[in-house]
C-alpha cells in the first residue's frame, strides 16, 4: 500500500488531455524541491541529477530556488541544462567514441559553462587529454569510484591513485574530484543503509586523505542517489555535493522502497478506460509505450484510486487491470496511475500537461528525452 491523497492531484478539466498522458503537478514538484535543499543542508551541498525529469521548464525552477550545481546523464542533458542557464553541468559519464569530439564541442558552444566529466581508465583520460589539447582547451575530469555495483569506475586503492596521478598529469584535463555513485544501496532500513553507505564512504575518504597529503586538488566528492541522499549530505566532509535524482518527481518504487524519504509523486500518468472486456477486467490505453517497461509485468504501476488491481496483461497500448470493481468503470472513465519507475517513464513523453491548483495551466517539453539535441 503507498498513501496518497487524490485531493491533492484533482484536475477541474481534462477534456484537453490527450491520454495516456505524463502530467506534472506543481504544488508536489515545488514541495519535493524544498525538501530536497532541506536535507542537503542549503543548496551548496546540493546537485541534482536532471535524468528523471528531462525537462528545462523543471531545471529553471531549481535555478530560480539557487541551485546552481546540475548532474546529468547524456551530452543532451547537458546542453538542455546549458540552454536552460545552469553554469556548473556534471556530465557523469566516460566520453568515448564520437562523444570525445562533442564533448569538445560543447565545451566550444556553451564557453561560459564548467563541464564536468568522469573517467576510469588510463585510455580514456589519454584520449580526452589529446582531444582538448588539440583545441588548446581543458576540461574538468572526476575520477569515478566503484563502491561495489561495478557498473563503471574502480575501487579507492592504488589503482585509483595511479589514475588520479594520470589525471593532474594529463595535459587538457584538471583534475576536479571524485565520483561516488552507490546506486547498489537499496536497502529498505535506514539503519542499514547508512551503515552500507558509510562503508562506502571510508575508503573513499582514505583516498581523499592521500590525494590531500599528496598536494593533489580533490575540489568535490559528488555522491549518491536519492535512496543514500540524506546520509551523504549528512556526513561531515564540505567538499561532498550530494546528487538526489528521483525524488524531484518521486514514484511508487521509491517511495515503497525508502518510506523514510518524505517526498510526494509529483508526476503521475493520466489513463482512460477503452474497454470492458470481461465482468473483472477494465482495459485501459496505458501500454509499456507510455510508462518505463523496466520493472516486471505486473508491477509496473500503482492506482491510487484502485489500489486492489491487479495488472493482468499489458501490451504496447493497452494495460488489462482485473479488480472486483470493475463493474464501476465504462470506456472513457479516467484513472491516474504512479508508475514504479519514472525516470524512463518521461523519456517515453514528448510533454507533460502541468496542473496547478488543479487547473491545467501549462505544457513542458520533455527536452532531453533524445540523446542527441544539436550537438
Amino acid at each position: 500500500m503507498f498513501d496518497v491523497n487524490l485531493n491533492d492531484y484533482a484536475i477541474a478539466d481534462t477534456s484537453q488531455i490527450i491520454t495516456p498522458a505524463l502530467v506534472v503537478f506543481r504544488e508536489p514538484l515545488e514541495a519535493n524541491l524544498r525538501k530536497m535543499i532541506e536535507i542537503a543542508g542549503g543548496v551548496e551541498r546540493l546537485r541534482p541529477h536532471c535524468k528523471t525529469h528531462k525537462m528545462a521548464a523543471v531545471c529553471r525552477l531549481e535555478l530560480d530556488l539557487g541551485i546552481t550545481k546540475h548532474k546529468c546523464a547524456t551530452l543532451a542533458e547537458a546542453e538542455m541544462l546549458a540552454e536552460a542557464g545552469a553554469r556548473d553541468i556534471f556530465w557523469a559519464y566516460n566520453p568515448v567514441g564520437a562523444n570525445v569530439a562533442r564533448t569538445v564541442a560543447f565545451t566550444k558552444r556553451y564557453p561560459e559553462v564548467k563541464l564536468l566529466v568522469t573517467v576510469d581508465h588510463e585510455r580514456t583520460i589519454e584520449t580526452l587529454g589529446e582531444a582538448f589539447r588539440a583545441v588548446g582547451g581543458q576540461i574538468e575530469a572526476l575520477l569515478d569510484i566503484d563502491t561495489g555495483q561495478h557498473r563503471t569506475g574502480v575501487p579507492a586503492g592504488e589503482r585509483a591513485l595511479a589514475l588520479y596521478e594520470q589525471i593532474v598529469n594529463t595535459p587538457g584535463l584538471v583534475a576536479g574530484g571524485l565520483h561516488v555513485y552507490d546506486g547498489q544501496n537499496h536497502q529498505t532500513s535506514r539503519d542499514e543503509r547508512e551503515a552500507a553507505v558509510q562503508a562506502c564512504w571510508q575508503p573513499v575518504a582514505a583516498l581523499r586523505k592521500q590525494l590531500v597529503e599528496r598536494s593533489r586538488p580533490v575540489p568535490r566528492v559528488v555522491a549518491g542517489g536519492t535512496g543514500s541522499f540524506p546520509i551523504w549530505a549528512a556526513i561531515d566532509e564540505p567538499t561532498i555535493e550530494a546528487s538526489p535524482g528521483t525524488c524531484v518527481f518521486h514514484d511508487i518504487g521509491y517511495g515503497q522502497m525508502f518510506p523514510d524519504l518524505q517526498f510526494q509523486p509529483a508526476a503521475l500518468l493520466l489513463t482512460r478506460v477503452v474497454s470492458r472486456p470481461t465482468p473483472n477486467r477494465v482495459t485501459l490505453d496505458l501500454g509499456y509505450k507510455a510508462c518505463a517497461s523496466d520493472p516486471p509485468a505486473g508491477r509496473r504501476l500503482y492506482f491510487p484510486a484502485l489500489p486492489d488491481a491487479k495488472e493482468a496483461l499489458q501490451n504496447e497500448e493497452h494495460l488489462v487491470l482485473e479488480t472486483e470493481r470493475a463493474d464501476d468503470f465504462a470506456p472513457g472513465d479516467e484513472l491516474l496511475a504512479i508508475p514504479r519507475h519514472i525516470c524512463p517513464t518521461s523519456a517515453l513523453h514528448k510533454q507533460a500537461y502541468v496542473v496547478a491548483g488543479g487547473e491545467l495551466v501549462d505544457r513542458w517539453e520533455v527536452t532531453s528525452r533524445d540523446r542527441w539535441l544539436t550537438i
